[in-house]
């Protein structure tokens, strides 16, 4: 399976960033050029342990549906999505934070098979997975933005 890991700094605490990685609100707000909307499940607020959200959007010229739950939780240090539906023959995105001196360091990995064997493979290494690394590091830049601003307070405030 294809492996995406990402490191990304964000200078404001380790708390503040976990719940912004589940704020349906942010997430939405982030693949807006994919039309992305929660359409069933935890649709607004933070996503919470074995709750699951349905996202529809359009990625790759096709209109796509995919449901996760949240499969793993141990706030604020980490949290696990896993695919229950959708495109991919697997799906699971490990959300890791660490504290440090300055900030917070988000880490993730993001694992996934695509369908349709070795044409999924030969699809996956020379597309897909530079474009689902795009998608996530686009995600993890909105969540630097709220975070090191003062945008996530009307996102986070009396929300847990």
């Amino acid at each position: 399976m294809p492996i995406i890991h990402l490191t990304t700094f964000i200078a404001a605490p380790i708390e503040r960033v976990f719940d912004l990685s589940r704020s349906i609100e942010l997430h939405k707000k982030s693949m807006a050029n994919h039309r992305e909307q929660a359409v069933a499940g935890t649709i607004m607020g933070l996503i919470n342990l074995n709750e699951t959200v349905t996202w529809k959007a359009k990625h790759l010229m096709k209109t796509r549906v995919l449901q996760v739950q949240i499969t793993a939780m141990e706030r604020p240090f980490s949290f696990t999505d896993e695919m229950k539906k959708g495109d991919f023959k697997k799906m699971k995105h490990e959300h890791h934070f660490k504290a440090i001196e300055n900030g917070t360091l988000m880490i993730d990995i993001f694992n996934y098979e695509a369908p349709y064997g070795g044409l999924g493979r030969f699809f996956s290494g020379i597309y897909l997975s530079g474009y689902l690394e795009k998608l996530l590091e686009h995600r993890n830049q909105v969540i630097k933005e709220y975070a090191e601003s003062n945008k996530w307070k009307h996102l986070l405030e009396n929300k847990q």
